[in-house]
């Protein structure tokens, strides 16, 4: 059995190119004991990919040159000699840009087709959902009246931060690009007010959709959108810094928050977070999830793109801001 494979060349200086990937296609290695095989139906894009392809101390080591890209996916067991699964099962790993995968069962956790499709394990109810979760509830602690922003709202987290402040009783605001999502934000989403970054100036935006300024501002970009927000944070505001993506490709240094001294004045506090250091809750975020979900509160949408030789132009949507919703990669197989 044949496997294609998306195998990192070399690391890019700024954004990332076809060339920094290779394609290959190896044979498919038999399994050990407490390994399994793995048919990847669907691989996870994310913002993230981006550092790991830099050779620098980050949360996680990075992807090694000649080394299978890095991705959460989706797939079916197609045999195991692990305790823990059966062939027939569904799954959700790491398990790379690649049609097959064995690996062993640590880290490798069931999904079922038949409560949602399986798309749906790679955003709302996957990492990008318990980012949102546990990024917007744990560190944002939004209260009930209070002004939440997200950046990137239409993305995989910031559109799932907007709605669980919604249904947390709060008023929301997002910031993305176009009109289309702007609408989508408001007429489906139901955020209160949606800033269009590439048509319109953030701050006056800012200045008139949060009159009484801001109290939770959950960050997907970084750069200039979020020095702008802290011209307009309250007392006691909470930064929840997640993600930096117009930052990930600047070859001249990241640039940092000018207005950081806003910070000082409104005695507010500005935190990162990594959704790893919540795994021990992820059961009690599942179910809060699954039962928004079923209950019309939560709504999910997926930008589903074909074929593992797209995966480099499918994978630069994200830093052009062509995905609308959580972009995934749907893997098709030789029959």
């Amino acid at each position: 059995m044949k496997n294609k494979q998306w195998r990192l060349a070399s690391r890019p200086v700024g954004e990332p190119t076809a060339e920094n990937w290779e394609l290959k296609v190896d044979d498919v290695p038999d399994i050990e004991e407490g390994q399994i095989k793995v048919k990847i139906n669907y691989i996870s894009l994310d913002p993230a990919m981006r550092g790991w392809m830099n050779d620098s101390k980050s949360y996680v080591k990075p992807v090694g040159i000649g080394d299978v890209m890095r991705a959460g996916a989706v797939g079916e067991v197609m045999e195991s000699k692990s305790d823990h699964f059966t062939a027939g099962d569904h799954v959700y790993g790491s398990f790379g840009v690649q049609q097959y995968a064995v690996v062993g069962a640590e880290g490798v956790h069931k999904v079922d087709p038949n409560l949602a499709p399986l798309p749906r394990y790679l955003g709302v109810l996957g990492m990008p959902g318990m980012t949102a979760y546990f990024g917007l509830l744990k560190t944002g602690v939004p209260q009930k009246g209070e002004t939440v922003v997200v950046s990137g709202a239409a993305g995989a987290v910031g559109s799932v931060v907007g709605q669980i402040a919604r249904i947390k009783g709060c008023r929301v605001i997002g910031i993305a690009g176009g009109k289309e999502k702007c609408d989508y934000l408001i007429q489906e989403l139901g955020f209160d007010a949606a800033i269009d970054y590439k048509n319109q100036d953030i701050k006056a935006a800012l200045r008139d959709a949060c009159p009484q300024g801001i109290d939770v501002y959950f960050d997907n970009v970084g750069g200039e959108i979020l020095n702008t927000v802290l011209t307009h944070i309250n007392f006691k505001a909470r930064i929840v810094l997640c993600g930096a993506i117009s930052q990930y490709n600047n070859t001249d240094g990241v640039k940092g928050p000018s207005n950081y001294l806003s910070l000082l004045v409104n005695r507010a506090r500005m935190e990162g977070i990594l959704v790893t250091d919540n795994t021990k809750h992820y059961g009690e975020a599942a179910k809060d999830m699954a039962g928004w979900l079923n209950g019309g509160q939560l709504k999910a949408k997926e930008h589903v793109e074909s074929g593992i030789e797209n995966f480099p132009d499918t994978f630069m949507m994200l830093f052009k801001g062509e995905n609308f919703g959580k972009l995934v990669l749907k893997v098709e197989h030789d029959t």
